[in-house]
Parts: C-alpha cells; structure tokens; sequence
C-alpha cells in the first residue's frame, strides 16, 4: 500500500517573493473599496442632501424616499439591462466568493454598486466589491505573473478586501482558516502567508486613508456573570431565528420578483417597494446600515420599544426585497445592524440584561444564520462591542446557535436558471 505523496513545501524564499505581489494585491483591494466609497458618498450626499437643500425639501419626507430608490430602481435596472456582462451574477443566490467576471463586465457592476449604496438600498458593498476586486486581480495578476495560479489571486484577493472591509486582517484570517483555502498537506500558515499579507495591505490601506470603525457606543460591560450566558444564548437564539424565517422567505420572494422577466422593471417595483419600507421604518432603515446602527446606539434614549421592534421588522423586509429584486450587494451589514437594534429592543424589554451582551449577541445569532460562518460571526460580535470578557459568553452562543442553524437553509435564494428576457 502506497501513501500519498508528499506536497512540496514552499521555502523562505518562495514565499518572501509572494509578499510583493500580495501587498500590491491588498493595496489595490483597499483602494478599490475605498474610491468606489466616495464615489457612493459624493453621490449619497448630492441626492440626499444637496439636492432637497436646493428645492427646500425634507430628504427625510416619505416622498422623497419613495421617488429616491424608486429612481435608483430604475438607474440600476438599466445598468443590469445594457450593461456588458449584465451587472454580473444574481445577487440573490451568489456566494460572498464568486468566480471572476471578464474585465468588460467589471464596470456594469462597480456602477450599479455605487448607485445601489448611494440610493438607500439595504444591502452592503461585500459582494460587489469582493467580485469587481477578484476579478481585476485575475485580469491584471495574470498578465504579469501568469505562473501565479489563478486559485492563489483569487485568494489574494478575497483576503485583501475583506482586511480592507472590516479594518483589520483578523476577519481574513478566521474566514480563509474556516474555507479550508490550498492543498492540505501544506502547512497551514504555509498556506496563509501571502493571503494575510493582502489582508494586512488592505486594512493597513483603509485604516491609514478613512475613519472607519465598527465599534458602537455602549455601556462598558461590568464583568462575567453567570446569568450573561443564558441571556446571550437567549438573544442569539431569537436573531437566528429572525435570520432562518428570513432564509425560508427569500427564494419564493425572489421568485415573485424574477416572474418580472424585464430587469428594468423589476428593478424599479424592487426599488419602489424600498421606498414605502423607508417611509414606515425611518431614514435609520435606509442604507447598509453601519452608520445608522451608530446613530441608534448613540441616541438609543430617543428610540421606544416599538420604533425598534418595528426597525428591526422594516430593515429585514428591506434586506429581502433589495436581494431578491437584484439591487448588487451583500447581506452582511443590514444582517448586523438587524442584530444591533434586536439587541437594543432585549434590553428596552428587559432592562436588567446588560446592554454588551444583548447587542452582541444580536449580532452574532444573526450573522450565523445568514452567513453559515461562526467565526465571522464571532469576529463582527467582537468587532461591535469590543471586550475581551465577552468572549467566553459569545463563544457559549455561537455553539448554541450553530446547533439550530446546521444543516437548515442559508439566507441566499435558490438558483434560477432561465436568464432574465431582453
């Protein structure tokens, strides 16, 4: 009986010379993410605010919300109908990993994705830009070191954008760790040594040009208490629940919205649908939803149980539509703030819960329900509310909740195979 040949280990060498490739990789990550940011932004702030400024309108009017994603619908229904290589894959039913589009169809989807974030749709950037960077890494990356396999700028890739993403090559760490990434026989941080170095290159990017930070203003937590556990068992528990109902609604919904074989048109009916959403749930249910969480965590006082519990309702419903009727974006951020205000709501009903391990725990159920993956999960709970002591509490939850979610549906449609007519 014969064994399994050995893989060659890559030496010092061989991968010191990947580290130059790899932090132009992350740079480039990062740099993508941030100026298709601003470009979001200029257009955030002309349509939202310098435009109602002008013509003495309320941007917080019902109607203004209305007409605003109605609009964008449109804009981004022709995107993904003109548009070479049609704003790439449904949204809906991709992955957060996808293969590489062709460089043609790159920029259909950059546009649509600035639009998408600029407009008030409840989707984040995560999928967009992990595809447009994946892509032009491939593209570029095998034009001037083809004997670089396209597996390894793939995955150069991935990790450079999510550093760039989340601020920190920590979460790149945890997921490549968690996907298992090369062949198994090499040692593992064999295999992640120049993904990390993108990912340290894009956090390193996005922290030295912008003012991101994910974490929320919040009661500092007092300490482990043994009633923490129950209470952040409990509160995981309902948001997964929350992201499981979600999961089992999104693919007769997505289904609903492609019987409108026009992309125009359903974009349009999905973006009118946002607008009446944003009307009943507030400017706060609007947009992927970091800085609105912010805005609620810092103002929380302002805010009863009902115009939470109602948030929380509005913003998942907003998430659904925005996916199923192909707005381009990620499920991630709107899952997170769901969770944020969930956590807030626990402890407007129930004040003894301490407000840390409410809010964390929101996002985390959540986020493992919609994501299928505990450790970003874990990494974004951590991230939101950043103790140390919380931990071990988290930990406790994430097991509990993956006991409820194994093996059931993930929050992404089923496949359609018949293309969207002409």
């Amino acid at each position: 009986m014969t064994s399994a040949p050995e893989a060659p280990l890559p030496g010092r060498l061989d991968l010191l010379r990947l580290t130059v490739p790899a932090i132009l990789v992350g740079v480039g990550c990062g740099l993508s993410l941030l100026g298709l940011s601003l470009l979001a932004e200029l257009l955030e702030d002309l349509v939202w605010d310098d435009l109602p400024d002008a013509v003495g309108v309320d941007p917080d009017r019902w109607w203004w919300m209305v007409v605003v994603l109605t609009t964008t619908g449109l804009l981004v229904g022709l995107v993904v109908r003109f548009a070479p290589g049609r704003a790439g894959p449904d949204p809906a039913s991709a992955e957060l990993v996808a293969a590489p589009l062709p460089g043609l169809a790159v920029p259909g989807l950059a546009l649509a994705l600035v639009l998408m974030l600029a407009g008030g749709v409840s989707l984040g950037p995560e999928n967009p830009i992990m595809l447009v960077n994946g892509s032009l890494t491939v593209i570029i990356g095998m034009r001037l070191l083809p004997r670089v396999a396209v597996p390894a700028w793939l995955s150069w890739s991935v990790a450079g954008t999510i550093g760039a993403m989340f601020g920190t090559p920590v979460a790149a760490a945890l997921m490549l760790t968690e996907a298992q990434i090369g062949d198994p026989r090499v040692p593992l941080w064999n295999r992640l040594f120049a993904p990390l170095v993108a990912a340290a290159s894009g956090s390193a990017t996005m922290l030295a040009l912008s003012d991101m930070d994910l974490r929320l203003e919040i009661p500092g937590y007092d300490g482990f208490r043994l009633g923490d556990v129950g209470w952040a068992v409990a509160v995981a528990l309902l948001t997964a629940l929350l992201g499981l109902a979600a999961s089992y609604v999104i693919s007769p919904l997505h289904r609903v919205f492609r019987s409108i074989r026009n992309p125009v048109v359903m974009l349009t009916v999905g973006g009118f649908v946002l607008g009446w959403l944003g009307a009943l749930g507030g400017p706060e249910t609007l947009f992927k939803g970091l800085e609105e969480m912010k805005t609620v965590s810092a103002d929380i006082a302002d805010y009863s149980n009902g115009d939470l519990v109602l948030m929380v309702v509005v913003k998942l419903a907003a998430l659904l539509v925005a996916a199923a009727s192909g707005f381009r974006g990620g499920r991630i951020f709107p899952a997170v703030f769901v969770g944020v205000v969930a956590g807030w709501a626990v402890v407007g009903f129930v004040d003894s819960v301490p407000p840390a391990v409410a809010v964390s725990a929101g996002v985390l159920g959540i986020t493992i329900a919609a994501t299928r993956s505990g450790w970003l999960s874990l990494f974004l709970a951590a991230t939101v509310v950043p103790d140390i002591e919380l931990l071990p509490v988290l930990l406790i939850a994430t097991l509990a909740v993956w006991l409820v979610v194994a093996g059931r549906h993930e929050l992404r449609a089923d496949p359609i195979p018949e293309p969207i007519g002409s």
